[in-house]
């Protein structure tokens, strides 16, 4: 094998443990190696058959085989790991959207596959909550359902062929074309804006951006936080009283910015030789850092509000849209830092957080503003709780129920319309 191809695979197998954690490397290594042994192509890249799910077919709604009661939702997943935000972000919508009363189902879709419905069910209860919906995997398994909703690129091409269905929606947290250079996987995910689904958008960012370019159908909800999890907590101060700033430190991630936070962190350090940074979120002991810090690595999500607490402010840098991060820091009382974008606006402000151009020296003189003025602090501490104080999970689930509701008035209104016109022509 090439020096090249092992960099490719490797790279293919770090990308794989950062979406879907170890469970699931090892589970695709084991499948590779089975493959290996059955066909002896183990060293040979299979496109077509790693992109075949780009090539189904697109379906009608079937109506008549859309036996389902209305508040029946398929949930179209790709494989999860252990942490995932996206993840966390669906079932957290399930959850409540059962309070609600709508009956949700899991189908998993890709590879590599849980060995076992029941086995994916127990990691969901065990990594992230316990759910009442059942589990499929497949879309081959599961059944009819009013709404179906792609939740990533991908698995908006098995919703695209499943016709068991009457609404196929599309809930979308980040425009995914941008996680990939300008290439196949660019085209294949870009491509899925134009199926026709309505969007449900993790802000107004987003429903924007796809609403205006794609033209599709597009309505917003916004994020919260665990409140019962992320709280202010009291600051121990050492004897040397040093000031912390937090970075949520994602080398594999582009669109977190890692190189360029890190010189942010060094610029500032120059300038305020005391500071110590914080690095959370991967572990950063294979680079080069001159300056004082704490490799915090990854941590559970019980841990992190304290972390959060003992800093004086946090950078959180963002090319895409908004994760949940910058609610969490806010309801510790953490001033957040970030980079000023049309994706970053729709959520941070001057009122809740410090935003400045994306250039190494107008991020550290933000950070530096923040740690050189208590009053700034202050400000910022109290605009990030008024922020979270007005978000609330259930609030948001009960926006997303009034968006399906809304999607099933106004599809009957216009049967009623056309019907209307037929009977008069």
């Amino acid at each position: 094998m090439k020096l090249h191809d092992v960099k490719r695979r490797a790279k293919n197998l770090v990308k794989h443990l950062r979406d879907y954690g170890p469970r699931s490397s090892l589970r695709l290594i084991r499948q590779k190696l089975t493959q290996s042994y059955q066909t002896h192509s183990f060293l040979k890249t299979d496109i077509l058959g790693f992109y075949d799910f780009v090539r189904l077919p697109a379906a009608e709604p079937n109506l008549a085989a859309c036996t389902a009661e209305q508040n029946t939702i398929n949930w179209v997943i790709p494989a999860f790991g252990k942490g995932s935000g996206g993840h966390l972000n669906i079932f957290r919508f399930v959850a409540n959207l059962e309070k609600l009363g709508y009956e949700c189902r899991i189908v998993i879709v890709g590879s590599p596959q849980p060995s076992s419905a029941q086995q994916a069910r127990q990691e969901i209860s065990d990594w992230f909550f316990p759910l009442k919906a059942d589990v499929y995997l497949g879309m081959d398994t599961a059944p009819p359902a009013t709404y179906t909703v792609a939740t990533e690129w991908r698995t908006a091409y098995w919703v695209r062929a499943f016709s068991a269905t009457r609404y196929r929606c599309y809930f979308v947290q980040d425009f995914e074309p941008w996680f990939f250079a300008t290439g196949s996987e660019y085209v294949f995910a870009e491509e899925t804006y134009r199926f026709g689904f309505i969007g449900i958008t993790a802000g107004n960012w987003l429903k924007e951006k796809l609403a205006s370019e794609f033209n599709m159908q597009t309505y917003s909800v916004s994020f919260s936080y665990d409140k019962e999890r992320y709280k202010p907590i009291p600051r121990r101060l050492g004897p040397d009283n040093v000031q912390r700033i937090f970075f949520y430190a994602r080398p594999p991630t582009a669109r977190r910015a890692f190189e360029l936070g890190l010189m942010v962190l060094d610029e500032v350090v120059k300038r305020r030789p005391a500071v110590q940074v914080v690095f959370a979120g991967w572990d950063v002991s294979n680079y080069v850092i001159p300056f004082k810090h704490l490799n915090a690595g990854l941590l559970s999500l019980d841990e992190l509000p304290d972390l959060y607490g003992q800093c004086d402010a946090a950078l959180v840098l963002s090319l895409s849209n908004l994760s949940l991060l910058p609610l969490e820091l806010m309801a510790c009382g953490t001033p957040v830092v970030s980079n000023d974008a049309p994706w970053t606006r729709w959520l941070l402000n001057s009122e809740n957080a410090r935003l400045a151009p994306t250039t190494v020296a107008a991020l550290a003189d933000a950070l530096c503003a923040v740690l050189d003025d208590p009053a700034e602090t202050a400000r910022l501490r109290a605009g990030g709780f008024a922020t979270v104080e007005h978000t609330d999970w259930s609030a948001e689930a009960s926006k997303m129920s009034d968006i399906l509701r809304n999607i099933a008035i106004n599809d009957q209104t216009s049967m009623d319309s056309l019907n209307s016109k037929k009977a008069t022509a």
